[in-house]
């Protein structure tokens, strides 16, 4: 179970299957032909420069594999270990999902505007004081228009999940939550085995995210934070699999022009490399960026941060290739077509997203510009209109500094602070059942695993050791999600945010947790003692979290339990 690699290498398959590390050099000056690298770990470099560029060290220097491909090394446990983890994650986020039977936290916006978008393609205005009413069947919106703030797509996936499961209860308004929440922990897996190249360290990162609660409680609520959450690390997916597949093909065509040229590449050749054409997976990436801003506008952050990963990973494959000009032929012959992909994708898509509001003109803000004049009314109206939309969403958020019991500040985020009280009801007050003469709660708090999250805050500061002190490509991979996901928030400080908001990131800190893990198992050819140690460690970690979990779990799913058990499980005063 250990980390591979170091700096932009990859791996390969050690004894028994396990995954050994590989370190590989780089072209150690980008205008002069590199000396032949090594074509594995601990194998003497080639004597003759053409085994350099033959298929196999190519592709072992730029994937870590002679055949560039990964998952056949890993059997089938890549397969099923993912499947299982889906299933455990499925089984706790939909077991029992309609409770409680009532609209919880801002269930009361996004269910409702759920609701609207199910019946009238847009959000319509609601009657205060209805949330019982609803929850019973028994309430319909107004006929004027809902001024909403957040995009589209999270209340669209809301309705659906109302489509097939019903409208008038808790497992329809959730199950489109509870869905993704658990698509999320499959994504994370797969993430973690493509990062890792270990389907043991995949299997820590799945089962972390299968009992984590805040990820729980998120996918057995309907609010938008858990669709974010599935959309940045589906994008971030597609990011490492658009990697793997351009650097096979950047490593097969570099084969090619040396098996044309006696064995060697041709200079010119060399001085920027191929081009590599059509990326699709760039086209997916786009399309999975523009559903990540269509659910709620910090995800343009990852657009951004993702964007300049991907060409930084294609300048450093062409120099690890032994290109040249690897900055400049990575910036013009990959980063620039990247953008063509991929922006114009993203965009689209989220303008799809707005297709109910482009064809109900009954929806809030049509008609806001329809006397302008001059070069702007050259623009079609429904599109000046929904700029217009954006602009006033736009100065609501960045203006959002009301009070609220529940907000947090970001610095106290990496620390669990304050979670977010989502229920607190009685026996006396709501009815909780209760023997006579007894006193029974229901408590649901999105509080995350205490034990995982202060673990990751810590895991943090170790990948960053890892990326500053030995330029490991897959601590840049995990930096990049914590950096678009949390750093941004350090801008507002006085704008209303909850710790919910770290759901954007919270599965890179369970990457680098892992991260961590891979290094405390150690490598295959350490001391066996050594190993042993290593292992009961990592073990002994998984154990507890998952005891964690089963400690918080009444307080993450509502049970019924009484104030001094909930007072057990405030560890920090802040909590309650």
């Amino acid at each position: 179970m250990p980390l591979p690699g170091t700096r932009d290498a990859g791996a390969v398959t050690g004894p028994a299957g396990r995954v050994a590390p590989v370190t590989l050099p780089t072209a150690t000056a980008p205008h002069a032909r590199p000396a032949a690298p090594a074509t594995g770990a601990g194998d003497a470099r080639p004597a003759e420069p053409a085994a350099a560029f033959s298929r196999p060290a190519l592709l072992t220097r730029l994937t870590g594999l002679p055949t560039g491909r990964w998952r056949s090394v890993l059997g089938p446990a890549s397969v099923w270990v993912p499947l299982v983890l889906t299933l455990l994650a499925g089984l706790l986020r939909f077991w029992n999902l309609d409770h409680p039977a009532k609209l919880l936290f801002d269930e009361t916006y996004y269910v409702k505007d759920g609701w609207s978008l199910l019946h009238f393609g847009y959000e319509r205005e609601w009657p205060k004081e209805i949330d019982e009413k609803f929850a019973q069947g028994l309430a319909t919106p107004s006929a004027g228009p809902e001024y909403v703030v957040h995009p589209p797509l999270g209340k669209w996936l809301i309705a659906w999940g109302m489509a097939i499961f019903g409208t008038d209860h808790g497992l329809g308004w959730r199950a489109a939550s509870a869905t993704f929440g658990t698509l999320t922990v499959l994504v994370t897996t797969l993430v973690a085995q493509r990062l890792f190249r270990s389907v043991a360290l995949a299997a820590l990162a799945g089962l972390f995210m299968a009992v984590d609660g805040q990820q729980v409680v998120l996918s057995r609520v309907s609010i938008l934070d858990i669709f974010l959450g599935f959309f940045v690390i589906l994008s971030f997916y597609l990011v490492l699999v658009d990697r793997d597949s351009g650097r096979r093909r950047l490593a097969l065509a570099i084969a090619a022009n040396a098996e044309a040229n006696g064995g060697v590449p041709s200079r010119g050749f060399m001085e920027r490399g191929p081009r590599l054409g059509w990326r699709p997976w760039r086209l997916v990436l786009g399309v999975s960026l523009g559903a990540l801003c269509s659910i709620k506008w910090s995800g343009i952050a990852f657009v951004a941060v993702f964007c300049l990963l991907v060409v930084w990973w294609d300048c450093q494959a062409r120099r690890t290739a032994g290109i040249r000009r690897w900055l400049s032929a990575g910036i013009l012959r990959d980063g620039i077509p990247a953008f063509f992909y991929t922006i114009p994708a993203a965009h689209v898509t989220y303008l799809i997203t707005w297709t109910g509001w482009f064809l109900h003109p009954g929806a809030y803000g049509h008609g806001a510009t329809k006397d302008v004049t001059g070069f702007f009314s050259l623009i079609p109206e429904p599109l000046r209109d929904l700029w217009r939309y954006h602009v006033t969403a736009y100065t609501f958020h960045n203006g959002l500094t009301s009070p609220h019991p529940a907000a947090s500040n970001p610095w106290t985020w990496l620390f669990a602070g304050r979670p977010v009280l989502i229920q607190y009801d009685t026996a006396e007050k709501h009815g909780v059942p209760c023997s006579p003469g007894g006193d029974c709660i229901q408590v649901m708090t999105d509080l995350p695993n205490p034990t995982l999250w202060w673990a990751g805050t810590a895991a943090i500061v170790v990948v960053l050791w890892a990326f500053l002190g030995r330029r490991d490509w897959r601590a840049l991979a995990i930096l990049s999600g914590v950096l678009a996901g949390y750093i941004p928030w350090l801008f507002f400080p006085l704008r209303t945010g909850f710790i919910f908001y770290t759901t954007g990131y919270q599965p890179f800190m369970v990457l680098a947790v892992v991260y961590v893990l891979g290094l405390i198992a150690g490598r295959p050819s350490d001391p066996p003692r050594r190993r042993r140690t290593g292992l009961v460690i990592v073990l002994g970690f998984a154990a507890l979290v998952v005891l964690v979990s089963w400690w918080f779990w009444p307080v993450w799913t509502g049970s019924t339990i009484t104030p001094f058990e909930y007072r057990l499980r405030l560890w920090l005063p802040s909590w309650g």
